[in-house]
């Protein structure tokens, strides 16, 4: 069984800036970090080699220094790693950046057929959990997204099994391989590497591969190939407004000083619930 897990070098959130002209993000002298997402990506396809003894592909798209990156996922226990770098990549968009890892993808396959593919539910720095859906429609593969458990998995009958967080709980869905996943945070507890691991990273190579090795189209890559326009990147503002504590003596008398305060604060929202527990008598639902 063969999987490829797709990662990124993400620069950290908390020293992120922008260019001012190009309105992209500026990686030079930003500390960067593996995508926290992808790494619970990682880790369950690790899960799946040490039940499997399935063969594990990283991969990414950025500059020279996102080897690092790589190198921390041979750490853990990947297989292989492949930096796709190439000056003509850089400004990518998720529609580009999809694009450039399904051509990528589409080489590996065609080199060791892949089962299994899995990237994070999105990246700290785009926050868009675009590229995984963009890779499997450019694939033609099956998408599972947002799974926060692989409950069953078969490489010789051609399925997996996933639990995935939905809007009012959780779908259990079957699928055929091959097959996408995305991973959601705290579906698993990442290892970490030993020493022999750190050791077999820091002598492994790491292959590179360019706009020629992929085969990729110019006009489809990097800025040229991107259509979302950046206006602004900001951290989000600290809330200035403390949490306001309520005390009472019992559950109920807690709740009616919540209310009377509520209430207090925003005047016009008894009349507006008054409204529509009218409405909905009129349509003869009990509230």
């Amino acid at each position: 069984m063969h999987i490829a897990v797709c990662i990124k070098q993400v620069p950290d959130s908390a020293q992120i800036r922008v260019h001012p002209v190009t309105n992209t993000i500026m990686r030079q002298g930003v500390p960067t970090i593996v995508n926290p997402y992808d790494l619970f990506a990682l880790e369950e396809a690790l899960r799946i080699k040490d039940r499997t003894g399935a063969r594990i592909t990283v991969l990414t798209m950025g500059p020279a220094q996102a080897e690092e990156a790589l190198r921390k996922c041979l750490s853990l226990g990947a297989d292989e790693a492949i930096l796709i770098t190439d000056k003509v990549f850089s400004g990518a968009d998720t529609l580009a950046t999809s694009y450039v890892l399904a051509a990528a993808l589409k080489t590996l396959d065609a080199r060791t057929p892949i089962d299994l593919i899995f990237t994070g539910k999105q990246t700290i720095d785009g926050d868009t959990a675009q590229v995984g859906p963009g890779i499997a429609i450019r694939l033609g593969c099956q998408l599972l997204t947002y799974v926060s458990k692989i409950c069953e998995l078969e490489p010789t009958a051609r399925h997996i099994v996933v639990e995935r967080r939905a809007e009012g709980g959780v779908q259990v869905l079957k699928s055929a391989l091959p097959a996408v996943v995305t991973m959601l945070e705290g579906s698993n507890e990442l290892r970490f590497a030993d020493m022999p691991g750190m050791f077999r990273a820091a002598r492994q190579e790491v292959q590179r591969w360019n706009r020629d090795s992929i085969g990729v189209e110019l006009a489809q890559v990097g800025l040229k190939g991107s259509p979302t326009v950046v206006a602004q990147v900001f951290g989000p503002r600290p809330k200035a407004v403390k949490a306001l504590r309520i005390d009472g003596e019992t559950p109920d008398a807690i709740a009616e000083a919540f209310v009377d305060k509520l209430f207090a604060d925003h005047p016009h929202l008894e009349d507006a619930m008054l409204e529509h527990l009218e409405l909905l008598g009129q349509q003869g639902v009990k509230p």
